[in-house]
């Protein structure tokens, strides 16, 4: 919604400030599993964003208070195990299997390589629970879609015969969290998002407002298939705050 790729959307940081001068609080809600939350608010600031390292909220941050007290294999990339600190992360004998984001880089091959995959299974085979950071199909970059971790957690599930507890987006205890810290409503917070799945019917269940953007994962045969119907849809998030001031 921000950015595709790292190239900033046009006028993204200029409609964050005017939503910060106009009184709104912000919540940054990612499904983001390549990068720590201290590289997206170091990202975002280098692009003019003001944000505040704690205003992000991260899957990896959901699966430290889902997760405390568990034994857990977890399948992420090597950027996130700072993120994870509070989980007792193994090899062997876990109560819990936790999988990760997916990129292009050659680290995403060894993470979900046939041999850490089959570990995963024996695991969930032995009654470890199967928990996932998301399970997005796809991600949008520069040149195009590509493979998300959806694929994977989707194998487990089929191959091991469980259903994973999904800690990022669309779950609605994320949703909530969000609103928690902004000690707001859910029915007077609004989430802005470009994923129809993950950020409008996510947000929807716990009765938030919804804007959809037409960047990033926005695709016009997506909505019209869909039974899920935004409050808005604005090209872009650089809209977003003349189209609240006419809508509210």
């Amino acid at each position: 919604m921000l950015h595709v790729s790292g190239d900033p959307i046009p006028g993204s940081a200029d409609a964050l400030r005017r939503l910060r001068e106009d009184g709104h609080r912000l919540r940054f809600v990612t499904n983001t599993t390549t990068r720590s939350r201290l590289e997206l608010a170091e990202q975002l600031r280098g692009e003019g964003i003001e944000v505040e390292d704690d205003e992000i909220q991260t899957a990896a941050a959901a699966a430290v208070r889902a997760l405390k007290g568990k034994r857990v294999l977890a399948l992420t990339m090597h950027a996130l195990v700072a993120d994870l600190e509070g989980i007792e992360l193994v090899g062997e004998n876990a109560d819990a299997v936790l999988i990760g984001g997916a990129d292009e880089t050659p680290e995403a091959g060894l993470v979900f390589s046939y041999m850490n995959l089959a570990r995963a299974f024996a695991e969930l085979e032995l009654g470890a629970d199967l928990y996932c950071l998301h399970r997005n199909r796809w991600w949008q970059t520069a040149r195009g879609p590509l493979l998300d971790a959806g694929a994977f957690v989707a194998g487990l599930e089929y191959a091991a015969e469980v259903e994973a507890t999904v800690l990022g987006k669309p779950s609605p205890s994320y949703f909530a969290a969000a609103c928690e810290a902004l000690d707001a409503d859910p029915q007077m917070a609004w989430m802005v998002g470009d994923d129809l799945e993950s950020d409008i019917a996510g947000a929807r269940g716990i009765g938030m407002h919804t804007v959809l953007v037409r960047t990033g994962k926005f695709r016009p045969d997506a909505v019209e298939a869909s039974r899920v119907t935004p409050d808005g849809i604005i090209s872009s998030i650089g809209h977003l705050p003349d189209w609240l001031e006419e809508h509210l």
